[in-house]
């Protein structure tokens, strides 16, 4: 009775029976890879760039706005935001000296 070998566990599969490799797990392994291979430095958040390009800003209520924004952007938010005040009261960089 000593010589008897430990029960064996029927609720576990060995490794060769458990599926794998779909799509999501070859898409995950390429992803490694290429982070590896570009030397693991990743291109990070977008956030502070975006931050930093917010360098135009409504004189009136300080709203910030990208430099990419165009001026037809800038005036329809002076018309609905500020009625009453002027386009270059809220944005002077935009007035053009003659």
């Amino acid at each position: 009775a000593d010589n008897l070998s430990p029960p064996l566990k029927l609720d576990t599969k060995p490794p060769e029976v458990i599926m794998g490799g779909g799509n999501a797990q070859k898409s995950a392994k390429a992803r490694q890879m290429k982070q590896d291979k570009m030397g693991k430095e990743g291109k990070g958040s977008q956030n502070a760039t975006n931050t930093a390009a917010m360098n135009i800003q409504c004189k009136v209520c300080m709203a910030p706005f990208m430099c990419t924004m165009s001026e037809a952007k800038l005036k329809e938010h002076a018309e609905n935001k500020h009625p009453k005040d002027d386009l270059f009261r809220c944005f002077p960089h935009l007035k053009v000296e003659a």
